[in-house]
C-alpha cells in the first residue's frame, strides 16, 4: 500500500514537472534539430548513435532550463493573468526551489551532452545559455521577445548540423533562420491571447506593439520567410525530392493556421483557435519534416534499379 502510493506521488510529481516545462513542446524544436543531423551528413552517411543520444539529452536539457527559469520569472504576472495563474509555480503545486533546483539540474544535463560534442559546440555554450536566458526577460522591455524564442529553437537546428560536422557553414544558418521565423510567427498568434492582460501590465509584445491586426499581419510575414528560406536552402544544397515535399507541406499548413485563426474586422482572430493552430499544426509541421527528411535519407541509400 505505502509503496503504490509512493509510486503514485512520485508519478504525480514528475507529471507536474513536465507540466511545469511543458515537456510535450519539446516536438516542435527536437525533429528540426534531428533533421539538420541527417541533412548535414552526404549520400547514405548516417550520425552514429551516441551523436543522437547527445543531441537529444542537450534539446531536452537546454530546451528544460529555458523553460524553467522562464516560468521562475514569469511566476509573478502569471499569478496575476488568469490564463496562467493555475500554471504549477503561481497556483502553488511546485515550490520555486524545487524549479530552481530543476533549472540547475537541466543546465548541468545540457552541459555535460553538449562536452560529448565536437569543440565547436562546446565553445558556442556561453551563446546558447545568453539566448536561453535573455527570453525570460525580453518581454520585460522589447516587443522583439518572439523573435528571440525563435532564435532559440533555431539555434537547436544549427547545433544538430555542428554536432555532426564539426564545423560551420551557410547551409545550417538558413535552415536555422528558417526555424526562427517559424517559431517567431508562430508565438506571435499565441501572444495574441494575452493582448488586453499585456497591454494592462506594461509588458512588450507584437500584438500590444502593432495591434491584434498588425501582428497577425506581421505573423504572416515571418512564415513567408521560413518558406523562403526553405526553397532557398533547398536550391543550395544537395536535397533529396521529398524535402521540396516537405517545403509544400508546410507552406500549405501555415496557411491552413492563418486560416483557422482569421476573424473579422471587429475580432481579428478567433482565440478559441489558437492552440490548436499553436501546438497541433505546429507539431505537425516539426515532425512530418523530419519524417520526409529521413525517407530522403533512406530512399537515397537505396541501390538504383
Amino acid at each position: 500500500m505505502a509503496s503504490g502510493l509512493s509510486k503514485f506521488t512520485l508519478g504525480a510529481r514528475l507529471a507536474e514537472y513536465a507540466e511545469l516545462v511543458k515537456f510535450e513542446h519539446t516536438i516542435f524544436a527536437l525533429p528540426f534539430a534531428l533533421s539538420a543531423m541527417v541533412l548535414a551528413l552526404p549520400g547514405s552517411q548516417w550520425p552514429s548513435a551516441w551523436t543522437v543520444l547527445w543531441v537529444v539529452l542537450c534539446m531536452v536539457g537546454g530546451r528544460t532550463y529555458a523553460m524553467g527559469l522562464n516560468r521562475l520569472i514569469d511566476a509573478p504576472i502569471d499569478g496575476k493573468n488568469p490564463r496562467t495563474q493555475n500554471r504549477s509555480i503561481p497556483a502553488g503545486r511546485v515550490k520555486a526551489r524545487e524549479a530552481w533546483l530543476l533549472v540547475l539540474a537541466s543546465a548541468l544535463l545540457f552541459i555535460g551532452a553538449a562536452w560529448q560534442l565536437p569543440v565547436i559546440c562546446r565553445l558556442l555554450l556561453p551563446v546558447a545559455f545568453a539566448i536561453l536566458t535573455l527570453y525570460s526577460y525580453m518581454k520585460l522591455f522589447s516587443p522583439l521577445a518572439h523573435l528571440v524564442l525563435g532564435v532559440a529553437l533555431g539555434s537547436s537546428a544549427v547545433g544538430g548540423w555542428l554536432a555532426v560536422t564539426g564545423a560551420i557553414t551557410w547551409q545550417p544558418v538558413v535552415f536555422g533562420f528558417a526555424v526562427v521565423f517559424w517559431v517567431a510567427g508562430f508565438d506571435v498568434i499565441y501572444a495574441c491571447q494575452d493582448f488586453e492582460f499585456d497591454k494592462e501590465a506594461g509588458l512588450k509584445s507584437i500584438p500590444v506593439a502593432l495591434g491584434l491586426t498588425g501582428a497577425l499581419r506581421l505573423s504572416r510575414l515571418f512564415h513567408c520567410l521560413t518558406v523562403a528560406l526553405l526553397v532557398g536552402f533547398a536550391l543550395g544544397y544537395a536535397v533529396g525530392p521529398l524535402f521540396w515535399v516537405a517545403i509544400a507541406l508546410t507552406a500549405g499548413m501555415l496557411i491552413y493556421e492563418h486560416c483557422l485563426i482569421r476573424g473579422d474586422e471587429r475580432n481579428p482572430i478567433r482565440l478559441e483557435k489558437v492552440n490548436e493552430a499553436f501546438f497541433t499544426i505546429n507539431g505537425r509541421i516539426s515532425m512530418a519534416v523530419f519524417v520526409l527528411v529521413l525517407l530522403d535519407k533512406l530512399l537515397s541509400g537505396l541501390p538504383g534499379p
